[in-house]
């Protein structure tokens, strides 16, 4: 089926950008400054969900905005893929627009309306991305989702946020530069073209005859430049960035940052080289063992970390490479299964971070040996914390369960017990390192002075706060049970 060339493909990204400037020019009004950034969220997904039924339906959408040079455009390009990440980074940023206004005001942030700026324009990039038709918009989006969340990281503007969004910066800029900017040219050469194939996800656009050491080393180099995946060893950025409020570490974890990388590695291995071409060459399976070391120490870690951000932080080290891996075992349970965790993962790691941020807010408390008892006066925080904690091990009925059902029948596909048993071992590390704080705060002792009863729940900026995470956490157990409309997105990519 032929896609619609139409420009509405330019909304979902333009709206947030608009936002921004909205937001900016409203910022001596508060309540009008964050009445424009929930507008605007709500604008995004109705604009993205507009374009879903001929998307299931097995269509597409394109736009070319302007030709630079012969194979090298900003042109936009929506399918199944597009739509998962498009559709799931951009409900999420309504529930997150809520949530902002209870965190920022409870904690009397400074510099309120650069946060909101900058929040709405990385979400304007993230949907640019997930709409890109070709390598170059995409880096082009890449780049600016960089750009705009460096402030956010930084947004304390003490010591130790200039740290972290220093470390931040260099490496995202510098493996995007010494990395996607090479890999870009070689794959330019051998092709002649940086569009990508959406028609399926087999041929890729390589010609039969491309030199296959250079296309190796352009994969390498795609595979390492999208840094923001958090692939090892170009990892350490994501957990110095938890300097930032706890809105950011949730966009940059669960809406955005983390998710553009992700996506953008899918993309390119499924939309420029092809299923066939990394099979014949190996890459495929390299890809799979090299991500599942991640996924393994970024768990260990993670068990040594004590500090509950830092801890969730370690763990999005480790579930992100989950999605790779289901990508790079190249079969369909397997990418089905890498590409729903790409929505999974969202809906439940935002979820974990906004219950950190509410326990922060009501409570003061950072750290996990703090949380003795606190499950009591945070029932509903807590109970959301803990169904998005069993989605991340994997346990049903919630939504993880079905990404790591999935991967598993695809390390059966491909014979593979080495990368069965690392889907195993570090389920049972996730519940190492996610039980205890669950169980901290319902059966730990609470600390002297915090024996206190009564609800922190209630006061209405928390509120704010403990309502989007509910919904989210809800939502994890929702797909969980009724997965069949992403499952049913991704099959028009994968087939079977």
């Amino acid at each position: 089926m032929e896609p619609i060339i139409t420009s509405n493909v330019l909304l979902a990204t333009l709206i947030p950008m608009v936002t921004g400037a909205l937001v900016m020019a409203t910022g001596r009004r508060p309540n009008l400054r964050e009445t424009c950034s929930f507008a605007g969220a709500v604008l995004t997904f109705l604009t993205v969900i507009n374009l879903a039924p001929r998307i299931l339906h097995g269509g597409s959408y394109a736009y070319n905005l302007i030709t630079l040079y012969p194979g090298i455009s900003v042109s936009f390009h929506l399918d199944p893929l597009g739509l998962i990440f498009a559709g799931t980074a951009s409900f999420l940023w309504i529930l997150a627009s809520v949530y902002c206004i209870g965190y920022m005001r409870g904690l009397n942030e400074h510099a309120q309306t650069r946060f909101y700026v900058c929040y709405a324009v990385s979400v304007g990039a993230a949907m640019g991305a997930a709409f890109a038709g070709n390598l170059f918009t995409l880096y082009l989006f890449y780049e600016i989702v960089s750009i705009f969340t460096y402030p956010l990281v930084m947004h304390h503007q003490d010591e130790e946020g200039y740290a972290g969004a220093r470390k931040y910066i260099i490496y995202l800029m510098f493996t995007s530069k010494a990395f996607l900017l090479p890999a870009m040219a070689l794959v330019y050469v051998l092709t002649g073209t940086l569009d990508f194939n959406m028609a399926e996800i087999a041929g890729g656009i390589f010609p039969a005859d491309a030199d296959r050491l250079l296309v190796i080393v352009a994969y390498l180099l795609c595979l390492f430049g999208f840094a923001k995946a958090g692939i090892m060893p170009f990892h350490n950025w994501l957990p110095d960035a938890m300097v930032a409020p706890t809105p950011v570490s949730a966009l940059l974890h669960a809406v955005v940052v983390v998710k553009v990388g992700v996506f953008s590695i899918c993309r390119v291995m499924l939309s420029v080289f092809g299923v066939d071409l990394l099979d014949v060459t190996g890459l495929g399976m390299f890809t799979a063992y090299f991500v599942s070391f991640t996924i393994l120490a970024a768990s260990v870690i993670a068990l040594t970390q004590t500090n509950l951000k830092a801890r969730l932080a370690y763990s999005t080290v480790s579930q992100l490479s989950y999605i790779v891996l289901g990508v790079a075992m190249l079969t369909p349970h397997a990418i089905t299964g890498g590409l729903l965790h790409i929505a999974n993962h969202a809906f439940s790691k935002i979820t974990l971070f906004f219950a950190a941020g509410a326990i922060f807010v009501a409570s003061g408390k950072k750290d996990i040996a703090e949380l003795g008892g606190l499950g009591w006066r945070m029932p509903l925080t807590m109970i959301a914390f803990g169904l998005a904690s069993l989605s991340m091990i994997g346990a049903p009925p919630v939504s993880g369960f079905v990404s790591k059902w999935y991967l598993a029948l695809g390390a059966m596909d491909v014979n593979s017990m080495v990368l069965l048993g690392v889907l195993l071992a570090s389920s049972l590390l996730n519940a190492g390192y996610f039980a205890p704080v669950f169980l901290k705060a319902f059966f730990g002792k609470p600390l002297p002075g915090d024996e206190a009863t009564g609800s922190l729940e209630g006061r209405p900026l928390v509120l704010l706060m403990v309502v989007p995470l509910l919904i989210t956490g809800l939502i994890s157990v929702l797909i969980g049970i009724w997965p069949d409309l992403f499952l049913n997105t991704i099959k028009l990519m994968v087939g079977s």
